[in-house]
């Protein structure tokens, strides 16, 4: 008998579970489930608008997709052929629940409180409150780890904005959970905090532990004993077992009760092992809403500008580090839906027709150059508070200019991370790529290739994320012995390969320069007027 591994991917739009033939890792069926409340960022469902920079989502979202795309994927097989299920989740994506787990935004008393609900990765509104822990860490050593800057959609800036903006939040959750490790418990019934989220996003190292109580008491008096309250208080390696499928769990989904299931993990890191990778000098760029950069070294190095660097952070016995930008497909998704005229909304794929009209132009016939910044700067800047610009627009300006100029500025961006590991003794010799943007563009995959002058490799699994999940349930279920073994059988060849144009290469060269002079100049305290306008823009709405 066959025996299958399923991964559950949650991302910002959507879930999506996958069957996964573990001899090879072949996909055998798969299901997607839109969230039905999508991201929250004008209002509760109870109508209660919500400020500026708010990113909220509903948890009955996260166990809709469990109830509607498991029982689909497994309909076909006996579900004891299923060695383990694992999951991902994007992050750091946090809510507060109470001592058995609920959320509290299910409790009527609190569904009109936006504090109760989960806070989502690209919730940017404790901005304010990662300028006060950045200030108050500048002389603690573990900052280092972390690039010299703590971002805004990290854990501990988003407890501090539920602290000081609802105490009674605060007090009734008996754990601020990473939404990974909560829908896990909502297939195990068991606690967990997964190591990966952990590092990247709660400020744990692994010699180390947490910063100590003192510092969070220097945050907020009422935050001193936070880990120690309010935190699960033990950290499980990656591929480790969570637990099995719980009662409730099978009736939700139609698993087999008991089912080993893996801890937790982060979308990007899980997707390393989906694409092969299992070894030093390979970026992998996670394309989607946003895009995350991974890789790994076997040097501990501090690189400025990063997110993180984390030991055994993907995989056991290397440093991963992580780097990101944090407004990629929904860049081009806001062009379309706001700067279109009607007669290209005409064509029923518009974002082929643009592409198509875009692939036309050669490089630098457009005039412009764009700052990706749309919803911010995750690497190098780590500032959530600077904004878009596009430089050269004329009365002659077309649409497709502007949209393959705001391609081409993600490729700078990505650029800018690679240049940064690069200056601090980091090689990237390749960037592998997944995601759905990878599968599905060729054409802005060549630009990312001359831009960074490197070969782009994507990778053939259709559902990254998903596939690396079903790898670490795979070990979890003891179907292979190490992740390193999973990898080798399960992981994903290349797909396709990108190799740089030169000439192309060339100019894009001369661009990037002006990408960097505009990137140094907005981005590094040359002219805050993004920080200025934003400001003026949320008085005028107070």
């Amino acid at each position: 008998m066959k025996k299958y591994a399923i991964g559950i991917d949650y991302g910002t739009l959507s879930g999506r579970a996958v069957l996964v033939d573990i001899a090879d890792g072949s996909e055998v069926a798969s299901a997607v489930y839109d969230y039905p409340h999508g991201v929250m960022d004008e209002k509760l469902p109870c109508g209660t608008p919500l400020p500026p920079d708010y990113a909220l989502q509903h948890p009955r979202d996260y166990i809709d997709v469990l109830t509607h795309t498991i029982p689909e994927i497994i309909k076909d097989i006996d579900p004891k052929s299923i060695v383990g299920v694992g999951t991902d989740f994007t992050a750091c994506t946090v809510l507060p629940v109470d001592a058995d787990g609920v959320p509290l935004c299910f409790y009527p008393e609190f569904e009109e409180n936006p504090h109760a609900y989960v806070k989502l990765w690209k919730h940017h509104a404790a901005q304010p409150q990662a300028n006060t822990l950045n200030k108050m860490a500048s002389n603690q050593a573990w900052l280092r780890n972390y690039g010299g800057k703590i971002s805004s959609e990290w854990a501990v800036p988003k407890v501090m904005e539920l602290v000081q903006q609802a105490p009674e939040i605060y007090d009734a959750m008996a754990r601020f959970e990473e939404a990974g490790d909560w829908i896990v418990r909502v297939l195990t019934g068991n606690e967990t905090k997964n190591a990966c989220a952990a590092g990247y996003k709660w400020l744990y190292n692994k010699k180390g532990g947490y910063p100590p109580r003192g510092f969070y008491a220097s945050l907020d008096p009422k935050l001193e004993n936070f880990v120690a309250e309010k935190v699960c208080p033990t950290v499980s390696p990656l591929g480790t077992c969570a637990g099995g499928i719980s009662e409730a769990a099978s009736k939700l989904t139609g698993l087999r009760k008991g089912t080993p299931v893996s801890v937790g993990n982060v979308d990007a890191h899980v997707c390393l092992p989906a694409v092969g990778i299992d070894g030093v000098g390979k970026l992998l760029a996670i394309m989607g809403t946003s895009t995350c950069h991974i890789m790994m070294s076997d040097r501990d190095i501090k690189a400025p500008g990063i997110c993180g660097v984390v030991e055994d952070g993907v995989l056991p016995g290397l440093f991963a580090y992580e780097a990101g930008q944090s407004c990629v497909g929904d860049h081009f998704s806001w062009f379309i839906q706001n700067c279109l005229p009607e007669e290209y909304k005409k064509h029923g794929n518009v974002h082929q027709y643009l592409r198509e009209k875009a692939q036309a132009l050669s490089v630098g016939e457009s005039g412009l150059v764009a700052l990706d910044w749309w919803n911010g700067n995750r690497s190098v800047l780590v500032d959530v508070d600077l904004t878009g610009m596009i430089v050269g627009m004329t009365l002659q300006t077309k649409p497709e200019e502007i949209y393959r100029a705001l391609i081409e500025a993600t490729a700078y961006g990505t650029r800018m991370i690679v240049d940064n590991f690069r200056e601090n003794g980091l090689a990237v010799d390749v960037m592998y790529a997944s995601g759905g943007i990878s599968q599905k563009d060729p054409f802005m995959m060549q630009i990312y290739a001359d831009v960074l002058n490197i070969p782009v490799i994507v990778a053939a699994a259709s559902q990254g994320p998903a596939l690396g999940s079903a790898i670490f349930g795979a070990v979890a279920g003891k179907a292979y012995p190490t992740i390193e073994a999973a990898i080798e059988k399960m992981g994903a060849a290349e797909s396709k390969t990108y190799t740089p144009i030169a000439e192309n290469a060339r100019t894009y060269q001369k661009l990037f320069y002006e990408y960097r002079m505009l990137h140094d100049y907005f981005g590094r305290g040359g002219n805050d007027v993004m920080k200025r306008l934003k400001e003026i823009r949320k008085c005028s709405k107070s």
